[in-house]
């Protein structure tokens, strides 16, 4: 008897005990009703208790944000202007020292107890979550996937910009994500936005979209985000991008090549294993013979002996360097790919003369 009823009665006490660690958590942690000041002019009434990526987010104010929360990306950083307590084990390593001294701290680590002064990036009032429809999806490489999708509402953007896709539940995956991918469409297509999705192993969300993600599906995003886009200079642009680095590029380019803009000179570089990984060629051969200051470089740093490659042979960053040593013009910098091509590409572009400053890219790791 005592064998059948001890684990009936340690489920009651269980239940009994959760039930009170849940009224004890609701005395305990009943912040009420606080305030959310943003930028000096906008309060928002919350219920006190949320995570302050979350709170804004429910009120329509969307925070980039790569991990849908984890404290993992560092991308949805706020200058908090009230004291909410010390730095956290979990924002450190993603702040540097000069974030911390102006007081940047992590949304989605931060837990709204009492009134809070922030200030964000005013276009991020002008963020908004679409709801989309997938309206074409096409196999660009062996790995990457161009997947458009129609949107009910007109969205701006500037082309460099990216967007975050919420993913939903699937398979072992309980809960929906969120994950950043650049917009490779242009801004006048301003109902559909279109992404190139590499195929990472193990990935949430790029396993989604290559596995699971249908034409004419459901699917919401929200956007714009983002600092990559063209400033308005004379400088010669540099443009470097690998894989699907090459979405943010191909809408900058496809952009200008629409608004014919002859007066700057683009070069773009764009780096691949062999030639199963280049794609869009004849689009931007195309362009390269109707707009005589655009100039495609590929390179294949592996290229099969089947290939018959007749272009640029290494790594894109050797190829780089070559150019930059015989081009003396004032010179900015684009680039979208893996961090360690990014960190590549910039050591290059610093010590040939380009100023930090004036190197663009966005930061997805």
């Amino acid at each position: 008897m005592n064998i059948l009823t001890a684990p009936i009665i340690v489920a009651v006490l269980s239940a009994i005990l959760a039930t009170i660690i849940v009224i004890i958590d609701g005395i305990v942690n009943n912040y009420g009703e606080v305030t959310i000041n943003i930028n000096g002019k906008k309060d928002l009434k919350v219920k006190g208790g949320s995570k302050l990526l979350t709170t804004l987010s429910e009120q329509k104010i969307f925070i980039p944000s790569a991990c849908g929360g984890r404290g993992s990306c560092g991308m949805c950083k706020v200058k908090v202007i009230s004291d909410v307590g010390p730095i956290l084990p979990t924002e450190a390593p993603l702040l540097s020292k000069e974030e911390i001294s102006k007081n940047i701290r992590l949304s989605c680590q931060i837990k709204i107890k009492s009134d809070i002064k922030i200030e964000i990036p005013e276009e991020l009032f002008s963020v908004k979550k679409y709801k989309g429809k997938i309206v074409s999806i096409k196999d660009v490489t062996h790995d990457i996937k161009e997947v458009r999708i129609e949107l009910p509402e007109e969205i701006e953007f500037k082309a460099g910009q990216y967007a975050q896709l919420i993913i939903p539940p699937y398979d072992k995956i309980k809960e929906s994500v969120q994950r950043a991918y650049s917009i490779a469409s242009k801004p006048s297509e301003k109902n559909i936005v279109e992404f190139l999705i590499r195929l990472v192993p193990k990935g949430i969300a790029t396993t989604y979209v290559h596995t699971k993600l249908k034409e004419n599906q459901n699917i919401d995003l929200i956007g714009p985000f983002g600092d990559f886009y063209v400033r308005e200079t004379n400088a010669d642009m540099i443009c470097v991008a690998g894989g699907s680095g090459m979405a943010p590029i191909k809408s900058i380019i496809y952009d200008m090549y629409e608004k014919n803009i002859k007066d700057r000179n683009i070069w773009y570089f764009f780096g691949a294993r062999s030639l199963k990984d280049l794609f869009y060629l004849e689009e931007l051969r195309k362009i390269e013979k109707e707009l005589p200051n655009f100039h495609f470089i590929p390179a294949l740093s592996e290229p099969s002996p089947e290939d018959n490659w007749k272009g640029e042979v290494g790594l894109i960053t050797d190829v780089l360097n070559k150019y930059l040593k015989e081009n003396q013009n004032h010179k900015e910098g684009y680039l979208c790919g893996s961090p360690g091509m990014i960190n590549a590409c910039v050591n290059v572009m610093t010590k040939n003369g380009i100023k930090q400053e004036e190197i663009y890219y966005d930061n997805f790791a």
